[in-house]
């Protein structure tokens, strides 16, 4: 067993991921070296997540400015800077994707939280991402809702790696289970192959306890003999739900339907443990990863959570231990009059919410930027003053009706010359023309050049170039 706690998870084959994502973090090489050092075998987002890359730091600024220019709206920036994230993400992912045959090295990327209600429009989202980020190793998020259901199985019959999210009752994740299965049935049905499709169910931990402890609360508060039996069960109702969820896991994916599938190259939707980070201060640091630890599962933790674990974490396989207790805790519960099934879909609408509200915020922040932007770019027409603006103004109508802007784009060398001798040298000089969509497409090769020499020891790079010609 590994001395780092986090590379000892991995070891009892629970995959560790990250519930965060920033430009910093994968420009900077922390991102690699947390999948170097760490084990991390995939990363997690949301709108909460992107709200806080983004509007909490001027990172993203110079990009936001450049595509406000093209006169993009605050949705398609927010749309192409997330995707950009989730590309360079994922290509960082991408060799530990391949060597592990898809098994590992995922990033997910959210639908638009105000679609978790519509299937048709979830859908239609779904696979615009989907083509957007052009990746493998990625998964669309889809919330687990009742209308959420027949999208997760639709984009699964078309071939669309899930992530389901916003998960926290055991009946809808049964549900969510065999939608995935009747998704592989569909692919079959249609002649397609179902061994390069992927899916996780992400059971959302920590909310339950806060909000279960609230009512425990209430009842302590009252005494009498329910006091006593609901001061033990604080606490304990989030894990004990993971625990019975990961007894549907094995139920479902260990049963006939799911076998008669993996003959043909089906992989289990593995669950994922979301919202681990403690939210009660008397509670452990690491409440919601020290007892889940198990064969077929994946722990997605904010960076608090992650550098805790790793600082103190004891790795052991615990999953399955104390099933029995579990069952009883939930069963407690029910005994006190608290209807867990209520609880969780009371969950479930602050969660769509919870995602609504920084979505939203963050598009108003975007869009304020992008103001902020145009307005102190004044057009290139104002800077002509005095006795020469009239000449000015001139010059620039002509350029505009001989289109040079576009001409220059289309790579025209009549706009120089048309001597067929200088238009022929001029048409060999315009690459650079190309260079925006090139080295965009070679970023990651760029950033692997740049660390390697930062870690051969260069500190300093002169780039010299002769220009005019």
């Amino acid at each position: 067993m590994s001395t780092n706690p986090l590379l000892g998870v991995r070891d009892l084959d629970q995959s560790v991921w990250l519930d965060q994502l920033s430009r910093s973090l994968i420009l900077s090489g922390q991102l690699k070296q947390l999948i170097d050092e760490d084990g991390l075998r995939g990363v997690t987002t949301n709108p909460s997540i992107f709200h806080e890359a983004i509007a909490d730091s001027d990172d993203y600024d110079g990009a936001i400015a450049a595509l406000a220019r093209e006169g993009r709206d605050a949705e398609e920036i927010y749309q192409s800077l997330t995707v950009g994230d989730v590309q360079l993400a994922a290509d960082e992912f991408r060799r530990l994707h391949d060597v592990s045959e898809g098994a590992h090295g995922f990033v997910s990327l959210e639908v638009n939280p105000h679609l978790a209600y519509d299937t048709d429009g979830t859908v239609a989202e779904a696979r615009r991402l989907w083509r957007a980020v052009d990746r493998p190793n990625v998964f669309i998020k889809v919330p687990g809702t009742r209308p959420g259901l027949n999208a997760i199985r639709r984009l699964i019959g078309q071939g669309v790696n899930v992530n389901v999210t916003l998960l926290f009752g055991l009946s809808r994740y049964r549900r969510v289970a065999k939608a995935y299965l009747a998704g592989l049935e569909d692919l079959v049905d249609a002649g397609k192959p179902i061994d390069r499709v992927r899916s996780v169910a992400s059971f959302f931990l920590s909310r339950i306890d806060v909000l279960v402890d609230r009512q425990l609360a209430a009842l302590v508060e009252a005494g009498g003999e329910q006091a006593d039996r609901a001061a033990r069960l604080r606490g304990t109702i989030a894990v004990a739900s993971a625990k019975m969820a990961y007894r549907i896991y094995w139920e479902v994916f260990g049963g006939e339907r799911f076998a008669g599938l993996a003959t043909i190259g089906a992989h289990p939707q593995r669950v994922l443990w979301a919202s681990t980070s403690t939210k009660d201060p008397d509670y452990s640091d690491v409440k919601y990863v020290e007892p889940l630890i198990g064969p077929e599962t994946i722990n997605t933790m904010p960076m608090q959570t992650l550098d805790a674990y790793r600082d103190h974490g004891r790795p052991a396989a615990r999953i399955e231990q104390n099933l029995d207790g579990a069952q009883a805790a939930i069963d407690g519960l029910s005994q006190l009059g608290i209807d867990l099934d209520q609880v969780t879909a009371q969950l479930e609408s602050e969660g769509v919410e919870k995602f609504n509200r920084p979505y939203d915020e963050l598009l108003a922040t975007v869009a304020q930027r992008r103001l902020a932007d145009r307005q102190a770019t004044p057009p290139a027409q104002t800077i002509a003053v005095g006795e020469h603006a009239a000449a000015v103004e001139g010059r620039l109508i002509a350029l505009q009706q001989r289109r040079c802007c576009e001409r220059l784009c289309e790579r025209d060398p009549t706009l120089w010359s048309d001597e067929p001798a200088v238009r022929q040298q001029i048409a060999g000089a315009l690459g650079w023309l190309s260079t925006p969509g090139i080295m965009t497409d070679r970023l990651t090769e760029l950033l692997g050049f740049a660390r390697e020499i930062h870690g051969a020891g260069f500190r300093h790079v002169v780039h010299m170039g002769m220009g005019g010609s």
